[in-house]
């Protein structure tokens, strides 16, 4: 997970600590619910030490992501790390119900994050889910259906859409994938 070669940065730390606060935990609150003490968890916010698969399976329960957000890490030479995200180097974030994320932003420090969503023919998000955020989407390809509080809607390719903390929920039944790109704030991943 950390990376001894120095032209090469790691953000897991830094994706930890924002992950942490963005859900409102202090250093103690977190460290007190892994059985750990708050000078570890600081030292591997700064990435001066490297968290087990054991650690890391914990804190992805308590920060309430994927296992999987944890170990992606993407690494990159240090004259890019914050700026460019190469396509070969996405992080993946998840695969639930027909859907795929990679996450397009760099990290998870900034105050929104940047997906690339691929929901295949077929999936579906049945049970409409309310987050304490902005979206806005922007559809590549496809078609998606978006409902959006009582409202519904079919999503074209170059529409875009925004839910601002309402009940929402998605089904693609058509026979391509439809890709878009979803801009969220605060980061939730």
């Amino acid at each position: 997970m950390l990376h001894t070669d120095p032209n090469v940065a790691n953000s897991l730390g830094a994706d930890l600590r924002a992950l942490r606060k963005v859900r409102g935990l202090s250093l103690a609150d977190l460290a007190a619910s892994l059985g750990r003490s708050v000078g570890w968890l600081s030292q591997v916010e700064r990435d001066l030490s490297e968290p087990s698969v054991a650690d890391l399976r914990k804190i992805a329960g308590k920060l309430d992501v994927s296992l999987s957000m944890l170990f992606g890490q993407a690494s990159a030479p240090v004259d890019e790390q914050g700026f460019v995200v190469r396509r070969e180097a996405r992080r993946p974030i998840g695969e639930a119900g027909g859907l795929v994320e990679e996450l397009l932003s760099p990290d998870l420090t900034d105050e929104f994050e940047m997906l690339h969503s691929t929901f295949q023919p077929g999936a579906e998000l049945t049970t409409p889910t309310r987050r304490p955020t902005q979206e806005v989407g922007y559809l590549i390809s496809g078609k998606l259906d978006l409902w959006i509080g009582a409202r519904a809607f079919t999503i074209h390719p170059g529409d875009s859409f925004r839910i601002r903390g309402e009940p929402y929920r998605w089904a693609n039944p058509y026979s391509e994938p439809a890709v878009a790109i979803w801009v969220v704030a605060p980061p939730v991943y």
